[in-house]
């Protein structure tokens, strides 16, 4: 049987007090307020995502503007059957640059920049 628990006062205190303890893994489930203070505070060990393939206009956004810069990384992923994406990362620690260009053109680049050079005016 799932234990609720009800935090008082200082809720960084008071997540950091539970992880302490011996038992289940602890779960925010659509608390977009909660979400954005304890990844702030580096208390959030794994994110669960799901991505429905649906298109509904604006939303609320999971993470603030002020939200603190950091690295994912995906460790599963899964499709269902009615197309919802499921993935966990965790965090990765600090916002690495990079890029997605690659250092060779694949055969299909190539291809396209020939077809290209033929067609030029």
């Amino acid at each position: 049987m799932e234990q609720l628990s009800l935090l008082h006062g200082d809720v960084i205190s008071a997540i950091i007090a539970l992880k302490a303890q011996a038992g289940l893994d602890l779960q925010i489930i659509g608390s977009g307020n909660l979400i954005q203070t304890l990844q702030a505070a580096s208390l959030i060990d794994e994110y669960n995502v799901w991505t429905f393939p649906v298109l509904l206009g604006q939303g609320k956004r999971l993470f603030s503007a002020a939200a603190k810069p950091s690295a994912l990384r995906l460790v599963r992923s899964q499709v269902s059957t009615s197309g919802v994406v499921m993935s966990t990362y965790v965090p990765d620690g600090d916002v690495r640059p990079g890029s997605f260009l690659s250092t060779e053109p694949s055969q299909k680049e190539l291809a396209r920049r020939k077809k290209m050079a033929n067609e030029a005016w």
